[in-house]
């Protein structure tokens, strides 16, 4: 499980986002003050914990990933429109970032993801087929 690189990508999204959960979003203000916030972090801190487990079954992992840099990337270009409508009253901390670096991080964990499943699928065709030719 830890030997993998999409491994590594997925924890280090789940603790970006986890951090979020006790990180200020701006001064004095923080993301679990909103409770759509709070919620997206959530279930975005789940699913990553989900696509970390789920490590032997390679479709349900690469599903979760997905679904969770979706949801990933809903949650930065709410924390975009946030930060647009409220520019001039609050300076937004380096942590709104966030969202974008676990995004990113979830959508390269879910292409090793499908890499992995696709060299399974093919060495278990090889197999298929050198067994049908004994």
């Amino acid at each position: 499980m830890w030997q993998r690189i999409q491994t590594l990508y997925l924890l280090i999204s789940t603790a970006l986002i986890a951090w979020m959960l006790f990180a200020d979003k701006a001064d004095g203000v923080r993301y679990t003050d909103y409770i759509p916030y709070l919620i997206l972090l959530i279930i975005i801190t789940i699913l990553n914990v989900i696509a970390l487990t789920t490590y032997k079954a390679r479709v349900l992992q690469f599903r979760t990933a997905i679904l969770s840099s979706i949801i990933t990337f809903a949650l930065q270009a709410w924390l975009v429109v946030d930060y647009v409508v409220v520019w001039e009253e609050l300076v937004f901390k380096f942590s709104a970032i966030f969202p974008l670096v676990a995004c990113v991080l979830d959508i390269l964990a879910a292409r090793n993801i499908w890499a992995d499943e696709l060299m399974v699928r093919s060495a278990s065709r090889l197999r298929a087929a050198k067994r049908a030719r004994k």
